[in-house]
């Protein structure tokens, strides 16, 4: 079996990226370190708020396809992200998490230089300006992500529908129906109001300038057990998927904007 063109190992992680994935040299790639001193509040991104709206569903899929655990719908109609800064209307794709061996690293985001044990993201696409998440993904303004830092802490009912599942997608590859009905809500903090928002990358490969992204202030909440969960799931290289977390890179001077003060 050919090896993974990409991966988090030393042989073929993230400073060798670029070799395979132009995209991923670029002046605006994510995962940024987020200095709230730094960020700029923004009163605009409170006139015109974020607007999420996710209808519930039984036709989910949780998928381990060796970099992490993806979490898709077979439709996605009447899901949609609008407001901010955002100029269009976005439809959810997928979730998926980033996570580390232990709970001392493992959000791709930083806070001040401080790093979570996970990290959440949920990808949504430009629907009024493209007719497919692939056209989306590669052009400018084509996606929007939410992104979520997970604390340990008390057990989240959203991510126990979740993590109930990972023992029957233990291998890479293996796929099972969420059977029962979910909602993307229940993921969220309570709070969605106060964020941080700036324009950068896929944080994997192939690494496209293409993603709006949401960073939110309050984090969610996994038990330690959860986070063992996680980590056992089998990963590309042979052994299971920790560390699937790309390092921060240059801010290059972006903008980040805060929606409160």
């Amino acid at each position: 079996m050919a090896a993974p063109k990409w991966g988090y190992g030393p042989n073929n992680g993230p400073s060798k990226w670029a070799k395979d994935f132009p995209a991923a040299a670029g002046a605006r790639q994510s995962p940024i370190d987020i200095k709230t001193h730094d960020a700029q509040h923004d009163s605009a991104l409170k006139i015109k708020p974020l607007k999420i709206q996710y209808s519930q569903g039984n036709d989910f899929n949780v998928t381990n396809n060796g970099y992490s655990l993806v979490i898709s719908r077979k439709t996605s109609e009447g899901t949609n992200l609008s407001g901010g800064p955002l100029e269009h209307n976005y439809r959810f794709e997928q979730f998926h998490f980033h996570w580390g061996k232990t709970s001392g690293s493992g959000s791709e985001h930083l806070l001040d230089g401080k790093a979570f044990p996970a990290e959440l993201h949920l990808v949504h696409w430009n629907t009024d300006l493209f007719s497919s998440f692939g056209e989306a993904a590669s052009s400018k303004n084509g996606l929007a992500v939410l992104g979520a830092f997970v604390q340990i802490g008390g057990e989240s009912a959203g991510l126990k529908t979740i993590t109930d599942l990972i023992p029957q997608v233990q291998n890479i590859g293996d796929k099972q129906d969420l059977k029962v009905p979910f909602n993307l809500s229940s993921l969220l903090p309570s709070n969605t109001n106060d964020y941080w928002t700036y324009s950068g990358s896929l944080t994997t490969p192939p690494c496209y300038e293409s993603v709006s992204w949401f960073v939110f202030k309050e984090p969610i909440h996994a038990t330690e057990n959860q986070m063992q969960q996680f980590r056992s799931l089998k990963a590309n290289d042979g052994g299971c998927i920790v560390d699937n977390y790309r390092p921060v890179m240059d801010g290059s001077g972006r903008n980040v904007r805060a929606s409160f003060e």
